[in-house]
């Protein structure tokens, strides 16, 4: 540090840096100092504090400090808005000895308020590459005193789909700035970048993949399909980390596990793409503020974000690729501290989290998640080891201890005090035994018993039959949201608009305890407590089809043949015509009539659209008889049989130009008249009219 720049070493020694991490000294070896750089450093390596040292040369004045804030000097680009307004705190405890103005261009962000900050000026600008990009297209933004442009996670940028974004922004960047990459891997695409915006780019390749995340201890907990929730329990109360992140593959997962660790009583955020951006702020703050110890993120929510004290990191459903696994297990074991990513694998995903452990080249620890009963003596050994037993108490402390000496044994004080410390905590879950691959099938089991349920009492949940709500799956989202087993539950009855659930006595406390005050189910169902059994009514339950294949007569097949010989006496009876009740409508449906003989068919013939029959005797149909009207000579009669009509004949007498009759006008005819105008106003003459 001592031939760095004095504002920059006088930062870093206030921060505590004692020394710098190899990203950090390979970028600020003199050699480079000017030169374009293409860097690939794990995550986690200090890349940050890295590239704002190396860019101090270029954007300082000699005495490493900054003149009047005008148009911006530097600009940074990182893939997410977690991490550019990351990157921004770091480089303001920088360069704050330098006195540095900072901006930022981060979409969902005011627009307004960050153009007024650029309209100020500022030496530097951290943005995100669709609000950078509008921000240049607007005119707010001039780049035409940049020196230095960094591009932070630009592989990851790149995946996101801002290649043409990032196109665009360093083309309108002046052509004797600094361009620096950093990058955790180097792919072509980034290769191809380098080489069309760089000039003579250094590539600085600071750890070899081998020896990547050597501070954290990765932990692969095989668990049975149905207990993955139950491990993230206990998992989370076994370390009991001051921060810890759980990763998800969807937004709905996110959202389910959310939910269900706040029932469980932990202090838990969410961080989603769903969110806006104010709540995602919101969200790493309280993680920060210790307001909150348990983020549930998806893995682009959480690229690249720098958490305090953040030792755990839990996948509970693991990521596509060794690249993700990387990113996220590079949220702890950051800056020399040590950490934990522990890989929650079912058995049906054993297979590919061993594919993904030799792909990322990483070595995990195999073994069960903790259980209740490691949970447990996990909680006493904190409890014994606890730095509350070396203070100094008050007066006033040691004053009521001496009242509770006297009024309770020390026995019965230590074991409510033991009772209050566990109260705190959520109470651990009960695994199965976990077996590798399915169990064997055996031809002979024995019968199962049925004992009596015992005391119980009964629930209402708000979803029935018209809600689709079935039983195999309204028991295992009771079973997860109350902390109990399917042994603890008893009748379950679905009725149309709600169903009822039988639950034992001695379960119920827990039961309420886990479910939460509001009564939510995880899929936002609500439960309601009963006074007493459910009103079920008479009907019974629902037929299945076999009761109906039982119970029902067989069916006479369609062409089968009738059975002509007569029906016995006795039906002869049953057979006898009824006599049909006076005023009462008959349902019998109307005999059939006998078919016709072809021969005795009566002739008939098309005229117009109606069938008419052709009757013996009776004179062919020769048209209107004459018409005569006052002043009008009388029409002749139409003859059918006169002319022989066209092919598209309607059974209708052909139309004559020389009737005047119809509203007919020839071509080259004199038009109709034209109506006066009315006496409100004048008409608007025809176009082409005069």
């Amino acid at each position: 540090m001592t031939t760095m720049i004095p504002t920059l070493a006088a930062a870093l020694a206030k921060q505590g840096y004692t020394e710098m991490t190899p990203v950090q000294t390979a970028v600020t070896d003199p050699a480079l100092e000017g030169k374009d750089l293409l860097v690939s450093a794990q995550t986690g390596s200090g890349k940050t504090v890295g590239f704002g040292l190396a860019i101090g040369p270029t954007i300082l004045t000699e005495d490493g400090t900054f003149g009047p804030a005008g148009r911006p000097l530097a600009l940074v680009i990182a893939p997410t808005r977690e991490l550019a307004l990351q990157v921004k705190r770091e480089l303001q405890w920088l360069y704050a000895s330098a006195g540095v103005t900072m901006a930022s261009c981060v979409g969902g962000m005011d627009m307004r308020d960050e153009r007024r900050a650029l309209d100020r000026g500022a030496h530097m600008v951290v943005a995100t590459p669709g609000r950078l990009k509008d921000h240049i297209m607007r005119g707010s933004l001039d780049m035409s005193d940049i020196r230095a442009i960094v591009l932070d996670e630009a592989d990851e940028m790149l995946d996101l789909g801002f290649r043409e974004d990032l196109e665009y922004i360093l083309s309108e960047a002046p052509d004797n700035r600094r361009t620096l990459m950093f990058s955790a891997t180097v792919p072509p695409m980034i290769a191809k970048l380098a080489k069309s915006y760089q000039r003579d780019a250094v590539r600085v390749a600071t750890t070899a993949k081998e020896s990547q995340h050597a501070d954290i201890e990765y932990r692969a907990l095989s668990v049975a399909n149905h207990d993955i929730d139950a491990a993230i329990i206990n998992v989370l109360r076994y370390y009991d980390a001051p921060n810890a992140i759980v990763f998800c593959n969807t937004r709905a997962s996110v959202t389910r596990l959310t939910t269900r660790l706040a029932n469980r009583g932990f202090a838990t955020v969410a961080l989603s793409g769903e969110l806006s951006q104010t709540e995602r702020s919101h969200a790493l703050q309280a993680m920060r503020d210790g307001r909150a110890r348990v983020c549930v993120a998806t893995d682009v929510a959480a690229r690249g974000i720098d958490l305090p004290n953040l030792e755990l990191v839990i996948h509970a459903e693991l990521p596509t690729n060794a690249e993700t696994l990387l990113h996220r297990s590079g949220r702890t074991g950051r800056a020399g501290r040590k950490g934990i990513s522990a890989m929650i694998v079912p058995a049906k995903m054993k297979r590919r989290a061993q594919n993904l452990l030799t792909w990322g080249k990483l070595q995990a620890t195999w073994a069960l998640p903790p259980t209740a009963e490691e949970v447990t003596a996990r909680d006493e050994e904190r409890l014994l080891t606890d730095p509350v037993w070396s203070m100094d108490f008050t007066e006033n402390e040691q004053a009521f201890a001496a009242r509770l000496l006297a009024t309770h044994a020390p026995e019965k004080i230590a074991a409510a005090y033991l009772r209050l410390y566990a109260g705190k905590q959520s109470a651990p879950e009960d695994l199965s035994d976990y077996k590798d691959g399915p169990a064997a099938p055996t031809k002979e089991r024995a019968p199962r018993e049925h004992q009596s349920f015992g005391p119980s009492r009964w629930f209402s949940v708000d979803v029935g039959r018209d809600g689709k709500a079935e039983a195999r799956w309204l028991l295992p989202m009771i079973c997860k949201a109350g902390g109990i087993t399917k042994n603890e539950i008893g009748a379950i009855r679905i009725q149309p608009n709600e169903t009822f659930i039988e639950i034992s006595e001695p379960a119920v406390a827990d039961f309420l305890k886990s479910i939460g005050s509001d009564m939510k189910l995880e899929n936002q169902a609500t439960l309601s407590a009963l006074d007493g059994p459910p009103q079920l009514g008479e009907r019974g339950p629902r037929k299945t089809k076999r009761d109906y294949d039982d119970s029902a007569p067989a069916k006479p097949k369609r062409h089968a043949p009738r059975d002509q010989s007569p029906p016995p006496p006795s039906a002869q009876d049953d057979l006898a015509p009824i006599k049909p009740i006076p005023g009462a409508a008959d349902d019998r449906p109307a005999p059939r009539k006998p078919r016709q003989n072809p021969a005795q068919k009566k002739e008939r013939r098309d005229h117009g659209d109606a069938l008419v029959e052709k009757r013996p005797g009776k004179p062919p149909y020769k048209g209107k008889p004459a018409a005569g009207k006052p002043g009008r000579p009388g029409k002749p009669a139409y003859k059918s049989d006169s002319k022989p009509r066209d092919a598209a004949s309607s059974g209708k007498p052909q139309a004559s130009a020389k009737d005047t009759s119809k509203r007919f006008v020839p071509p080259g005819g004199k038009a109709k008249p034209r109506k006066a105008p009315s006496k409100g106003g004048q008409t608007t003459p025809r176009r082409g009219k005069t």
